[in-house]
C-alpha cells in the first residue's frame, strides 16, 4: 500500500483500531501490516484502540482536544486547559486537562498528556459546548464559566471563604485575566453553583455581577 492509498483509506489524523484494519485488510497479514507503520513512525499509537497519523503523513495538525474525548469518556476539556482556549489565562497549558463522571485518571502518551478530574454527574452534565472542526467533526469542551468554576472546586487546598479573598487568588494564583472575568455571565454561573452545590461558585457568580455592575469595591 502506497502513502496516497493510506490517506485516501484513513480520511482523518485521529482514526481507531477498525478504521486501521480496513485500511490494510488487502494484505495477507493485516497486523504484521500494523507493526510495520508503527515502527516505521507512519502511525502513532496515543492508546489502544486509538490512532494519529504520523508526522510524515499528516495533513493537518491532530485535533489534541477531540482526541482528549476519545481516549478517555464520557468527558469534555475543562479547566486549566479550557481556560487558557477561552482566553481567561495567559500561559499555554501543555497537559490536556478534562472532567469526567468517571474515575480521576491520567493518560501519559506520545502526544502528550491527557488528565480528567472526576467531577459529580450532577455538574457534570452542565456548562458544555460542542466545537465544530471544519471537516465535520467535533469535540465538546467547558463554557468559560463552568471551566473557571471546575478549577475553582478543584484547589481545595486554597482558603477561599470572601469574594475578597476569591478575587485575589484568581488574580494571584490564576492569573485571570481582569477584562475577561467581567464578561462571564453571572446568571450561568449561578446555575452552574446550584448544580455543583458549591459555596465558592455561588461568590463566583456574586463577584461577577458586582463586576459587571462596575462595583469598584468588587
Amino acid at each position: 500500500m502506497t502513502n496516497a492509498q493510506l490517506l485516501n483509506s484513513i480520511p482523518y489524523e485521529e482514526f481507531d483500531y477498525q478504521t486501521l484494519l480496513d485500511a490494510v485488510h488487502e494484505y495477507a497479514r493485516p497486523r504484521m501490516k500494523i507493526s510495520g507503520m508503527l515502527a516505521k513512525g507512519d502511525i502513532v499509537r496515543v492508546k489502544k484502540g486509538l490512532y494519529i497519523l504520523g508526522e510524515s503523513l499528516r495533513r493537518r495538525p491532530f485535533c489534541r482536544e477531540l482526541l482528549a474525548n476519545l481516549i478517555y469518556g464520557p468527558s469534555y476539556v475543562s479547566l486549566e486547559y479550557a481556560l487558557h482556549y477561552h482566553g481567561l489565562t495567559p500561559e499555554r497549558v501543555e497537559s490536556i486537562t478534562s472532567v469526567t463522571c468517571g474515575r480521576s485518571r491520567i493518560f501519559d502518551t506520545p502526544v502528550g498528556t491527557f488528565s480528567y478530574r472526576m467531577i459529580p454527574m450532577e455538574a457534570f452534565r452542565t456548562g458544555m459546548d460542542r466545537v465544530e472542526l471544519d471537516d465535520g467533526r467535533s469535540f465538546l469542551i467547558a463554557v468559560p464559566e463552568k471551566a473557571l468554576a471546575d478549577r475553582i472546586v478543584a484547589d481545595r487546598g486554597a482558603s477561599i471563604t470572601t469574594q475578597k479573598e476569591l478575587h485575589d487568588y484568581m488574580l494571584s494564583s490564576l492569573r485571570i485575566d481582569l477584562g475577561m472575568l467581567r464578561e462571564l455571565d453571572p446568571t450561568r454561573l449561578a446555575g452552574i453553583a446550584q448544580h455543583y452545590r458549591s459555596r465558592r461558585v455561588k461568590l463566583l457568580a456574586d463577584l461577577v455581577g458586582r463586576l459587571r455592575r462596575g462595583d469598584r469595591n468588587a
